[in-house]
């Protein structure tokens, strides 16, 4: 999962993202450690705040690309 990555590259703290998707910011913690499984509607909204796929978001391609 990227979406660590991501956030931090962005210089954004999981709280700015929890509020982001209206999400607890304990609960974007479980998705980033894997703890917790990200419901597609998460995936979605992330894919699109970074601009990217959501096979990119789980490590199904090193393409960072967005498809149309």
């Amino acid at each position: 999962m990227r979406i660590k990555d991501l956030r931090e590259d962005a210089d954004l703290t999981q709280k700015q993202i929890a509020d982001f998707l209206h999400i607890k910011q304990n609960t974007y913690s479980q998705y980033e450690n894997g703890h917790r499984q990200i419901p597609i509607e998460v995936l979605i909204k992330l894919a699109r705040f970074y601009n990217t796929s959501i096979d990119y978001l789980v490590g199904e391609t090193h393409n960072k690309k967005r498809y149309y």
